[in-house]
């Protein structure tokens, strides 16, 4: 029965995985960690509420519920892990691995507290792989695609200065080189008018996981009535 619940954990996460993968490619906030974290927690209480009513429970207590408790503390902790989730004004959204690993802390708990150690060591280990292991081996193996993150760059540019060549600019459209053109993508784009009369441009792009932060202000910096540059790792 054991190796059963481990293949369950196991399972669990490949298919975490396939959906973070899904999640990443479309440069979504909810990436591979955080989907296979939920996955492997979920998975892990499912198996404790199943089994526990037949460990705990007989026929001197046909009436008992002994998960009943612990459903309030899974309820109660996601309260906690909503508080590290941060919105900023940039519309990026921060914090949702941290989220799901205090969600997922409390699952292990649960899991220890009920008496299935193999299962919660099983789910440790699956959750440490699931946030340093694969990440790491996708980072390595796998494709461009995957391996991108994001940065927020605001700009100051002249006025009435053409914000479509801009924009092809950064993007490197305008360039002869095919690996260059498809460098930078554009997820979000704000624009607005100064008091001075210059405009501001807040950007959100998706660049590769190797390209340093310097390297992008440089380069933006020395386009054509570019006044200002601030670029943020996020």
């Amino acid at each position: 029965m054991t190796l059963e619940m481990i293949f369950k954990l196991i399972l669990a996460l490949c298919f975490g995985l396939l959906i973070g993968m899904d999640r990443q490619i479309k440069q979504k906030q909810l990436g591979l960690r955080p989907c296979m974290v939920i996955c492997i927690t979920s998975c892990l209480i499912t198996i404790v509420s199943i089994h526990a009513f037949d460990k705990f429970a007989g026929a001197n207590h046909p009436n008992m519920d002994p998960m009943r408790l612990a459903a309030q503390i899974v309820s109660g902790v996601g309260f906690i892990g909503a508080g590290v989730i941060l919105r900023r004004s940039n519309e990026v959204i921060s914090g949702l691995t941290s989220a799901a690993m205090i969600w997922a802390a409390s699952g292990l708990g649960i899991a220890v507290g009920a008496g299935f150690y193999a299962e919660a060591t099983c789910g440790v280990i699956l959750l440490i792989i699931a946030v340093n292991v694969v990440p790491y081996l996708i980072k390595i193996a796998g494709s461009n695609t995957l391996n991108r993150h994001d940065v927020a760059v605001k700009i100051v540019v002249k006025p009435n200065y053409r914000m479509t060549e801009l924009i092809q600019t950064i993007e490197r459209k305008n360039t002869g080189n095919l690996r260059k053109a498809s460098e930078y993508k554009l997820r979000h784009m704000k624009l607005k008018d100064l008091d001075n009369g210059n405009q501001i441009l807040d950007l959100i792009l998706s660049v590769p996981e190797h390209q340093y932060t310097t390297e992008i202000y440089y380069y933006i910096k020395r386009i054509e009535n570019v006044l200002t540059v601030d670029v943020e790792h996020l």
